[in-house]
């Protein structure tokens, strides 16, 4: 079996506070979340550890995760020289973004595909990090790994994933993953 590595992150500041979306290194990670289909955990790694996580990532068969390419190994590369996009990813966001020319939230397509709505948003964890509330991050990052992990698995499972469009109607798109 390989090694599928789910994986999700929460930084410290936000884009405003950083100078703009161009400088995601400097936004710096707060909590990063794995799930490991060889041992069928989760882990969860603070800023000290992040070099432990970069390590999981590399030896991962394949990393999938929502919008991990352009936001999360962004970050990352914040703290180290190895380019995460040299290893296998499966982006979600990317490939759904593909097929249909415009990018979705993690929050429409697990609404939609699997009825689990996020428990909360990355404001929301700039604010939890701001007053020293680290387990909630890890149980909001814990639980985005979870329903990226089984939207991935509907979608490998059934070829398609749905996702609300903005007029509030649920719509199904193709995946092959």
């Amino acid at each position: 079996m390989p090694n599928l590595v789910y994986f999700d992150l929460e930084t410290q500041k936000s884009a405003a506070e950083v100078g703009g979306w161009d400088k995601k290194r400097d936004m710096k990670m707060s909590v990063g979340v794995t799930y490991s289909t060889a041992t069928g955990q989760y882990q969860i790694y603070d800023e000290a550890h992040v070099a432990d996580l970069i390590k999981e990532l590399t030896r991962a068969d394949k990393v999938i995760g929502f919008n991990i390419e352009n936001f999360d190994y962004e970050v990352l590369h914040g703290y180290s020289p190895i380019s995460l996009r040299d290893y296998p990813t499966l982006d979600l966001m990317a490939d759904i973004e593909d097929t249909l020319g415009h990018r979705l939230s993690l929050e429409s397509v697990a609404t939609a595909t699997i009825g689990a709505p996020k428990i909360a948003d990355g404001l929301v964890a700039l604010k939890w990090w701001k007053e020293g509330k680290l387990l909630e991050i890890a149980e909001y990052c814990c639980f985005d790994v979870k329903i990226t992990k089984e939207v991935h698995e509907y979608g490998q499972k059934y070829g398609e994933v749905a996702y609300m469009d903005r007029q509030g109607q649920r719509r199904v798109v193709k995946v092959k993953w």
